[in-house]
C-alpha cells in the first residue's frame, strides 16, 4: 500500500466532505460534522491562492486532507497554519503522517514558511504523537477553546520552527 500525496482538485470535493462525515474525524477538527457536498466543493474552488490543501490517496481514493494557510497579515508572513484530518477507516495506516511530512517539506524547502502552528484537542494522544514526531512542541493550552459534542473543550497550541532557516548561497 502506497500512499500518494499531491495536491487537491476542486474534483476531490466529495471525498474530502466522506473524510469530515465521519465521527471520529469531525470531532477530532474544528470542522462542523455533517457539512453538505456543496460546502466543501465551493471550499476546494474558491481557495486562496497562497493556500495549499494537500490530499492523501490510497488504493485510488481520498483517504484524508490537510490544509497549508500561510497568513495573511504582513508580519506574519513567515507563518501558516495547519489543520488536518484522516477518514476514520484509514486511522493508524501512515496517512497522517505522510501528509505532515509532505507539508513540512513544502514549509521548510519551497514556501519560505519559518514557523507552522496548530492547535489539537488536548485528549487527542494520537495526533500529539504525531505532531511532536515532525518537531512540533506545545505552547500553551487554551481552556475552554470551542465546543466540542456539546462541551466546552480545551486544546493544545503547537508550532514547529523551521530547524535551520534558509541561508545566503
Amino acid at each position: 500500500m502506497s500512499i500518494t500525496i499531491r495536491h487537491a482538485e476542486p474534483g476531490d470535493y466529495a471525498a474530502c466532505a466522506l473524510i469530515y462525515a465521519q465521527p471520529l474525524a469531525a470531532a477530532g477538527t474544528m470542522q462542523i460534522p455533517l457539512q453538505s457536498i456543496e460546502v466543501w466543493r465551493k471550499r476546494l474552488e474558491g481557495m486562496a491562492p497562497a493556500d495549499r490543501i494537500l490530499v492523501a490517496v490510497l488504493d485510488g481514493e481520498v483517504v484524508g486532507n490537510l490544509g497549508l494557510h500561510p497568513a495573511t497579515q504582513a508580519r506574519r508572513s513567515h507563518v501558516a497554519g495547519i489543520g488536518m484530518a484522516v477518514r476514520d477507516d484509514h486511522h493508524g495506516k501512515g496517512v497522517g503522517t505522510a501528509l505532515l511530512k509532505a507539508a513540512v517539506d513544502l514549509a521548510d524547502n519551497w514556501l519560505n514558511l519559518l514557523r507552522l502552528e496548530l492547535t489539537v484537542w488536548t485528549d487527542n494522544e494520537a495526533a500529539l504523537r504525531l505532531y511532536r514526531g515532525q518537531g512540533f512542541v506545545l505552547e500553551g493550552t487554551h481552556r475552554a477553546y470551542a465546543l466540542r459534542q456539546g462541551r466546552y473543550a480545551d486544546v493544545h497550541a503547537m508550532a514547529r520552527l523551521h530547524p535551520s532557516p534558509p541561508s545566503i548561497v
